[in-house]
């Protein structure tokens, strides 16, 4: 392996690593979303905690983690774009900017779920996926209102799409399709408990009460 691409890594996962969520509750609102809510440090609780545009903004930017983190592949590892093995570098590079997320060393470790910077790897690698994640995720979600649920739904939509549809000749590329579901239904492992107890509130896009 390269020095180059082993920078690409690097740079993937320090990135990925930068916690919005935290940074945003804090310089802007004064407050650390970690503390209320799930306590969690992703889009989702900054929804609850801080509300629509804060929200948004740390949903973007996560999703932006993703998509760079994928960018990099472009500029590092002299790999041949009409090779299965540069799509593999790709997957590579946002799945590390998304361990980033979920163990970011800025926070000891202790971030978010990686859905958000997951799907910026999805939208930067494959676009018309992404429209089927995005489709599964809000179907799901209207009618049962759970973001992790449709989080998982919509990550398992990805895997179907990529063995069955796109079809890769990369066995790794397919491991990589399977890994993604596994990671996301492990990062909401908690959620899912919640979910068979009954227990796992439903998301609304108003803000909860201090």
């Amino acid at each position: 392996m390269s020095f180059s691409v082993i920078f690409a890594f690097e740079i993937a996962y320090l990135v990925g690593a930068i916690p919005f969520s935290v940074l945003i509750g804090k310089l802007i609102y004064g407050r650390d979303v970690r503390k209320f809510g799930s306590g969690n440090a992703g889009a989702t609780n900054t929804f609850r905690v801080l509300g629509n545009r804060a929200g948004s903004i740390v949903l973007l930017m996560d999703i932006a983690k993703g998509m760079f983190a994928v960018s990099l592949s472009y500029y590092f590892g002299n790999i041949s774009m009409s090779d299965e093995k540069f799509i593999l570098y790709q997957l590579s590079l946002g799945l590390t900017a998304a361990l980033g997320h979920i163990y970011p060393i800025y926070l000891w470790f202790k971030g978010g779920k990686g859905v958000a910077t997951l799907f910026g790897v999805v939208i930067a690698v494959f676009p018309m996926t992404a429209l089927v994640c995005m489709a599964v995720f809000f179907g799901v979600f209207f009618f049962t209102r759970y973001v992790s649920l449709s989080s998982i739904a919509a990550s398992i939509a990805f895997a179907i799409r990529v063995l069955f549809v796109l079809k890769y000749y990369s066995i790794l590329i397919n491991v990589f399709s399977l890994l993604l579901p596994v990671l996301i239904i492990y990062t909401h492992r908690e959620n899912i408990r919640r979910l068979l107890k009954g227990e796992e509130n439903k998301f609304s896009f108003k803000k909860k009460a201090e």
